[in-house]
Formats: C-alpha cells, sequence, structure tokens
C-alpha cells in the first residue's frame, strides 16, 4: 500500500463538510442568518486553506466559491434566498464528490471514477479501529507490568523493614557506650534509601495508574462514533427527497449522544438513508393533500436512538399517510408474491412480505421511489448485523420502523455497586432514585417481594437473587436502587453504592451464557472484566420473582472484630454485616477475650499491633484455651513482613491480611471456607 498523504485531510475535510451541511439546512429552515453565515465562512475559509496546504485546488476553488456565495448574505436580516442555499449545497456536494478520489489504493490499481460516498465519513474513522484496538492492547499490557512493580515496591518496602530489624540489632550497642559502629551508620543509610525510594515508586505507580487509566477510556471513546454525526446526512437526504417530490419535511433527530463501534454505524447509516427516503416518498403527502387531511403542510421525519438491554434501537417515524395494504395486496398478487386465496393476510404477513423486497406501489419508477428494493437493501443490512425489524403503521397517522441491533461497544454512564465483593454497573439513565431500606419495611406476599416507593408499592428483589442465588438474607437492611426499565419500576437491592463512572460496555462473547439481566461487560482500571447490567431484565427479575414461601434467612454466623482503630472497625463490620454476617465489636485484645469467653464466635478477626496485649498474644491465648481453640482467627495488620506473617502461622492463625493489599473481596473469600 503507498502511502496516504490525505489521511487527515479527509477526515478534517468531512467533519467541516458536516457542519457545513448542518448549518446550511439550518439556513434553510429560517434560522437566524446572520450567525451562520459567519461560521459558514469560517468554516469554508478553514477547508480552502487546508485544500491549498495538500494542493487539492479543486477542493480549495469550491470553497472559496462558498464564500463568494456568503459574503454578500453578512448582513442579511431575513431568511436567505433558495438560490443561495442551493448554491451552497451544490458546492458541498462537489468536495464531497471529490473526496473519495483521494482515498489511497494499491500500486496497479484504477481508480474509479470519483463519486459522492455517503458512508465515507464513517468508513474512513473505522480504518483507524486496528490502531486503537492495538492502544488498547498496548495499555492492557502495560498494566500487567504495573502489577510486576507493585510487587518490585512490596519488596523494597520488605527491605526497608529488615534494615530496620537490623538498626534494632545494633542500636544496643550504642547506648552501651560502645564505639560508633559503621553497620549502624551503614544500616542508618540504607532505609532512609529503601524508604525514599519506595515512596517514590509507589506515587509513580499510582499515577501511572491514573493516566493509563485515563488512556483507556479516551481510547476506548475514539474507538466509538456519535449517532449524531449521521443526522446531518439523513436530514440532507430528507431535504432532498421532498425537494425533488416537491413535498416539505421537517426532520429531528434524538439519542445523537449514544457512541457506536463506526463498523455497526456504518452498516446502520445505509438502512436509514433508505428508510428516510422511503419515508419521504412514500409516507409523506403533498402539501395539498395534508391540507385537505388536516395536517401540517411539512410532514414529519425523525429517528430516536436509545438503548434496550443490549441493544441499540432506531426507532423511524413519519406522520405520512401509512403503509397501503391494498396497494401491498393488489401488486403482490399481480406479481405473483400472493396467491388468490392467501389475499386476506393480516397486516404482520403484508410488512413480513414487503421486507423480502420486490414490491413497490409506486406507479412510476424515479429517482427515489419505484423499483421496490427500499425494504430489501433494509433487511439485508440488519440481518446482517443480526439485528431485528418492527414495522409500526396507522392509516393517515403514519408508521414507525424500529431497527434493533447490537452494539458491539457503546459507551455509557453507569452506576457502580458493590454486591458480596464485586463490583457491578447499572446504566444510569435507567435509575430514578436509591434509597436504604430496613429488611422489616420489605413486604412478602405470595406475589413476590415489594417495598414502598412514593405512593405505591414495587417489586424488590436482591441483586444476588437477580443474578441467580437461591437464598437471600430476611431481616438485613438494604441499599435499594429504583430502576426502570420497559416493564416499569423495580427495586434492587445491593449492599453499598461505589460512585458514577463512564463506561465502555462490551458485548459478551456468543458462546458464553449469561443471566438475562446481564448486558454485557466493562473493564476496570487493570483490565478485569466487570457485569453490566439490563434495567429491562432487572425489572423482569423483580417482577417475576415468585416469593411463594419466603426465603429462609441464613443463619447470621457471628464474628468477633477486635482492633483499636475505629475506621478499622467500621470497615470490617460494614464489610462483614454486607455479606450476612453478625458482627460484634472489641477495642483491645483484653476485651475480645472477655467477649469471647462470654459469647460463642465462629471467626475472630484480630489486629496485631495493639496497645497491651497485640494480636499474636490473642491467637496463642485462644489456642491454648480448651473452650476457644476450635475457633478460627485471622489477623489483620499492617505488618507484612515474612517473619510476621511467620508467626502469625505459628501463634496458630488461619489467615493473615495486610492492610495495605487489603481487598474486601478476597478477605469474604478466606472467611467463608472457614465459617462453614
Amino acid at each position: 500500500m503507498t502511502p496516504d498523504p490525505y489521511k487527515y485531510f479527509r477526515l478534517e475535510a468531512r467533519e467541516l463538510l458536516d457542519q457545513c451541511g448542518q448549518c446550511v439546512l439550518d439556513l434553510e429552515k429560517g434560522a437566524a442568518a446572520a450567525p451562520l453565515v459567519q461560521r459558514l465562512l469560517r468554516l469554508a475559509h478553514t477547508l480552502k486553506g487546508a485544500a491549498r496546504v495538500v494542493r487539492q485546488t479543486e477542493i480549495a476553488d469550491h470553497a472559496h466559491a462558498m464564500e463568494d456565495v456568503l459574503s454578500p448574505l453578512r448582513d442579511v436580516a431575513g431568511s436567505v434566498e433558495r438560490k443561495s442555499i442551493e448554491a451552497l449545497l451544490a458546492h458541498l456536494d462537489g468536495i464531497a464528490g471529490l473526496l473519495p478520489g483521494l482515498a489511497p489504493r494499491d500500486k496497479g490499481e484504477v481508480q474509479e471514477p470519483a463519486s459522492p460516498r455517503p458512508d465515507e465519513s464513517v468508513r474512513t474513522i473505522r480504518a483507524d479501529l486496528a490502531e486503537m484496538d492495538a492502544v488498547l492492547d498496548g495499555v492492557a499490557e502495560t498494566h500487567a507490568l504495573l502489577s510486576g512493580l507493585r510487587a518490585t515496591a512490596q519488596g523494597l518496602e520488605q527491605a526497608r523493614h529488615l534494615v530496620e530489624l537490623l538498626l534494632a540489632q545494633l542500636a544496643p550497642r550504642r547506648h552501651r557506650g560502645e564505639a560508633p559502629d559503621r553497620s549502624f551508620a551503614i544500616a542508618e543509610e540504607l532505609r532512609q534509601t529503601f524508604g525514599g525510594a519506595g515512596r517514590s515508586l509507589a506515587t509513580t505507580l499510582d499515577q501511572m495508574d491514573r493516566e493509563l487509566h485515563q488512556l483507556r477510556d479516551t481510547a476506548e471513546r475514539l474507538r466509538l462514533v456519535s449517532v449524531g454525526s449521521l443526522f446531518a446526512m439523513l436530514e440532507r437526504m430528507a431535504r432532498d427527497t421532498a425537494h425533488t417530490l416537491s413535498k416539505q419535511v421537517v426532520f429531528e433527530g434524538r439519542g445523537g449522544e449514544i457512541r457506536l463501534d463506526s463498523h455497526v454505524l456504518g452498516a446502520v447509516q445505509a438502512a436509514l438513508l433508505q428508510i428516510i427516503r422511503n419515508a419521504v416518498a412514500h409516507g409523506i403527502e403533498t402539501p395539498e393533500v395534508r391540507r385537505r387531511a388536516g395536517k401540517p403542510e411539512a410532514g414529519r421525519v425523525g429517528i430516536a436512538v436509545s438503548r434496550r438491554g443490549q441493544r441499540i434501537v432506531f426507532e423511524c417515524r413519519d406522520d405520512g399517510s401509512g403503509l397501503d395494504f391494498e396497494a401491498v395486496r393488489r401488486v403482490a398478487l399481480q406479481r405473483g408474491l400472493l396467491r388468490a386465496e392467501a389475499q386476506h393476510l393480516s397486516a404482520e404477513a403484508l410488512v413480513r412480505l414487503l421486507l423480502r423486497g420486490g414490491i413497490s406501489t409506486s406507479r412510476t419508477v424515479t429517482d427515489v421511489s419505484g423499483r421496490g428494493i427500499g425494504l430489501d437493501i433494509v433487511r439485508e443490512t440488519i440481518d446482517r448485523l443480526g439485528g431485528e425489524i418492527a414495522i409500526h403503521t396507522e392509516p393517515g397517522r403514519g408508521t414507525v420502523l424500529e431497527l434493533v441491533v447490537p452494539p458491539s461497544l457503546t459507551a455509557m454512564e453507569a452506576l457502580l455497586v458493590a454486591v458480596e465483593g464485586q463490583r457491578i454497573a447499572i446504566p444510569l439513565d435507567a435509575v430514578r432514585n436509591t434509597l436504604r431500606v430496613d429488611g422489616s419495611a420489605i413486604a412478602r406476599l405470595a406475589s413476590g417481594a415489594s417495598v414502598a416507593y412514593g405512593d405505591q408499592a414495587i417489586a424488590f428483589v436482591p441483586l444476588t437473587k437477580a443474578l441467580g442465588a437461591r437464598r437471600w438474607a430476611a431481616d438485613r437492611s438494604w441499599t435499594v436502587i429504583i430502576v426502570e426499565g420497559t416493564g416499569g419500576l423495580a427495586a434492587i437491592g445491593v449492599d453499598r453504592l461505589l460512585g458514577t463512572a463512564r463506561i465502555v460496555v462490551r458485548p459478551l462473547p456468543d458462546q458464553l451464557s449469561a443471566s438475562p439481566v446481564v448486558a454485557g461487560a466493562t473493564l476496570d482500571a487493570e483490565g478485569n472484566p466487570q457485569l453490566v447490567l439490563d434495567p429491562d431484565g432487572l425489572v423482569a427479575a423483580a417482577v417475576a420473582d415468585d416469593a411463594g414461601e419466603p426465603d429462609a434467612a441464613p443463619v447470621r454466623r457471628p464474628v468477633l472484630v477486635i482492633d483499636d482503630s475505629l475506621t478499622t472497625r467500621m470497615l470490617e463490620q460494614s464489610i462483614l454485616e454486607s455479606a450476612g454476617y453478625e458482627v460484634d465489636l472489641a477495642i483491645s485484645a483484653e476485651d475480645g477475650l472477655e467477649a469471647a469467653r462470654r459469647k460463642s464466635y465462629a471467626l475472630f478477626l484480630v489486629d496485631v499491633e495493639m496497645p497491651g496485649m497485640d494480636g499474636f498474644t490473642f491467637v496463642e491465648r485462644i489456642r491454648a484455651d480448651p473452650g476457644l481453640h476450635h475457633v478460627p482467627a485471622i489477623l489483620v495488620t499492617s505488618r507484612g513482613a515474612n517473619e510476621d506473617r511467620q508467626r502469625g502461622h505459628d501463634a496458630g492463625a488461619q489467615g493473615y491480611v495486610v492492610k495495605s493489599e487489603f481487598d474486601q473481596a478476597e478477605l469474604l473469600a478466606l472467611i467463608r471456607p472457614l465459617v462453614g
């Protein structure tokens, strides 16, 4: 492949063309002329300069001609004349027709005559997807290297601790008045060196982690294209088709902020162009007919984009005459596509027949209609994407055509929640409220569990049960998320809220079966997958949850947390209670020992460094006590040296958790097999 000297010019030129086209369409609709003309002059001037840099004289001439058209319009107070609008659009079409000729080609390849390609803007961006994927792969590999560097940082900390032990051994000599020992000075210098290096490395690693997170998010967003980038092109299609057929039309686009993989958007674009053309050609009536029907002379055509579970919905709507099913039957019979005895087919069956192609109710063949291939193109496109089509029509009121396609990737704002140590994302636009609900406020009937929300009772289900768990604690408190789906509202119980974030949703592999409430997955900063849930699936799970006999609450195993730090006690209590344990607290090992002799516990969670008796001694004491020796104990401490871990093991602790490496999921995973 020869080098591509126009790669960045094509991208810039298409972006400028899109902006110019939207401005011209706004002028035609009667928007204030002065600011739009001024903006168009700036855009045309920028395009002219860029074209001259890459020696594209013909494109520069078109841009210069646009300036000539626009200059007299700077001080226009009213609307811009149609001949000026047509001239500007003609120059934009001329530039658009020249850009495909700048695409790179292999040696020996014959360049076809340049012609406008409406999907070129998306296709040009798609050519860089491999580069974006390479960046994302590089970020993931760098995160893996960071994990190794963190192990190195821990090694430095252990080395510093060993030096401190060495200093402790050398210090008594100095206190006895012995001559200064060179070994002590060297050890002190080593301690400072290791300490400084460890702090510097930890700070650098944290900064790299943040930067890589931002880089990954940016790269994933660059990989996506805004749906709104199609709206100007679709509006132009509606406008030109209406102008050709002496009709009037107003285009509306909603949901343009949704971003999709460019190859999905590029494929859908062809279908949307055909749908808009059909809507104007077949659906929207002439101004005279609309007047007689009591409608505004200008018809309305629109595209609304939204998410529905794991898929993206393009709702194409017009307020025209609706589908003429009698005409469809007549043409199908004439062309032999329908047997005489089946001429009373339902509307749904006739829609399926239309989607097969080959049927047109136009009496003449024109540039925009009459060949019966429009919906066939739409069907083939959606089939290729693995999507679905639905058509709803009402005579005299219009038609709605729905395209439902997989997103491949899509970006969204999400609410992050914690459930049994897992981080899970819920689309933020489906969240209506969050509440704290006591277990006694959850009503349990044969039809299912519910909570009061405003003046209504809405279905409640713990997220763990929606994801497949069979039982849930009947008497615990919940953080409840009010979620809205197409089926209504539902209350979803989670352990706690973690905040919001912008995420990129990836579809699950085809071979991986998942719960209906799972819409896909996203990646955290380290590249670990996290579930993204489907609001419709959550509502369906809550509504369908037949309580019957209430789930028996599991036995709440009692755990004693012993720590002199209030913060640590509260954190561990929150984690354990959220996981269904009954938690008692003690602020010292002595208090903990007294509590352990008064009440039977399933587990002790013990700090090491406490005033008076330390954690090592506490474990040794309970191992020596016939009434307590069977109770498992886990040490939670800031001391991570190997000799400390070994001492904990020798004392009889079943687990050793270093606070700097604290992970609640790992802690719960360590506790579960110990308490049974």
